[in-house]
C-alpha cells in the first residue's frame, strides 16, 4: 500500500481524498492543514495535522495553489517525502523542474510537476498528436468554464474577497478571461483590476474584470478542452487530430493527482513532468495484466 499525505484541503484536495480512498493500492494517512481540526469530507480515521512531522509517507499531494509549490515540494523533498503536485504557470515549469530534480536525485526520491489535466494529461495528448504528425500546428482550447488557477491567483490579491475567473476559448489556442470579483469593502476597484491585468495569469489574454456583490451566482466547475491538430506524417499532408473532454475541474485533477502518486513510487529518482511518464505507471495493477487488458 502507498502511504499518502494531502497537503492542502480545498476543492482539490477534497476531491483527491475521495480518489485516493478509492484507489486500492493507497492508504491515505495524513490531510495536512493549517486548521487542524476536524473537517467535512475527512473520516474520523485520517488525522488532520498542521503539517507532516515523523509519519510514514510515501508521496505527498500538494494540493495548494501554484505559487505556494516550489516552497513545499522543496521542504518536503528534503524530508525525504515524494511530491506530486498540479503546478499549473506553464513558462515556469521547466525551471521548476530543473530545481526539484537535484533536490529529488540527492534524497533519492521523485517529484512529479503539474499533474492535472493541462498541464498534465493534456500534455501528453499534444505529444502523441506532433508523434502522429510532426510538422504542423496544435491548437488548446480551454472552456468555457472556471480556471480554478487564475480565480485563486486573483483571490490573493490585496482587496479581493471571492472572486472567479472563466476561460472562454476564442478558437485557435486563444482565449479570453471573464473575471467576477467580489472586494471587501473599501477597497479600490481600479487598483485591483490594474493588479489583475498586470499578472502573469491574465496578461496574455483579453481579460475583462466585472465587480458582483456575490459571486456565489457563477459558482460552475465544469469546464473542457478541445485540443486539435493539423499537420504531416512523413509526405502526406492534412492529418487533422481532435481531442474533447467536458469534465469537472477539481474532481479530474485529484484523480490526475491520485494516480500520479501511484506512478511516483515506480519512478527512478527525479523530477518529473506527465509526458515523462510511462502511463502504465499510472494505472493500479501489475504491468503484465494492464498490458493483455488494454494493449
Amino acid at each position: 500500500m502507498i502511504k499518502l499525505a494531502i497537503v492542502g484541503y480545498g476543492n482539490v484536495g477534497y476531491h483527491a481524498l475521495k480518489a485516493a480512498l478509492r484507489a486500492p493500492d493507497m492508504e491515505v494517512v495524513a490531510v495536512v492543514r493549517r486548521n487542524p481540526s476536524p473537517h467535512q469530507g475527512i473520516p474520523p480515521s485520517i488525522p488532520v495535522i498542521p503539517k507532516l512531522e515523523n509519519m510514514p509517507v510515501d508521496v505527498a499531494l500538494l494540493t495548494l495553489p501554484s505559487r505556494q509549490v516550489p516552497e513545499k515540494a522543496e521542504a518536503l523533498l528534503q524530508q525525504g517525502i515524494s511530491t506530486v503536485d498540479s503546478f499549473d504557470i506553464h513558462e515556469e515549469i521547466p525551471r521548476l523542474r530543473s530545481h526539484l530534480d537535484g533536490l529529488a536525485r540527492t534524497q533519492g526520491k521523485v517529484a512529479i510537476i503539474g499533474a492535472g489535466w493541462d498541464p498534465g494529461t493534456d500534455s501528453v495528448i499534444r505529444v502523441l498528436m506532433e508523434a502522429m504528425a510532426p510538422w504542423g500546428l496544435t491548437f488548446t482550447n480551454f472552456g468555457p468554464g472556471i480556471s480554478m488557477g487564475h480565480s485563486v491567483a486573483v483571490r490573493s490579491l490585496p482587496g479581493v474577497r471571492r472572486a472567479l475567473s472563466y476561460t472562454l476559448p476564442l478558437g485557435f489556442g486563444r482565449h479570453r478571461r471573464l473575471v467576477y470579483v467580489e472586494k471587501e469593502e473599501g477597497a479600490d476597484e481600479e487598483s485591483i483590476r490594474e493588479a489583475i491585468l498586470k499578472d502573469p495569469y491574465f496578461r496574455h489574454d483579453p481579460t475583462e474584470v466585472i465587480f458582483v456583490p456575490s459571486t456565489a451566482p457563477y459558482e460552475d466547475y465544469g469546464h473542457g478542452v478541445c485540443i486539435e491538430r493539423k499537420g504531416t506524417s512523413g509526405e502526406t499532408a492534412n492529418q487533422r487530430f481532435s481531442f474533447s473532454m467536458a469534465v469537472h475541474n477539481p474532481s479530474l485533477t485529484g484523480q490526475i493527482m491520485v494516480a500520479a502518486a501511484r506512478a511516483a513510487v515506480r519512478q527512478r529518482p527525479g523530477a518529473y513532468t506527465l509526458p515523462e511518464i510511462p502511463p502504465v505507471d499510472l494505472l493500479p495493477g501489475e504491468r503484465g495484466e494492464i498490458i493483455q487488458r488494454l494493449v
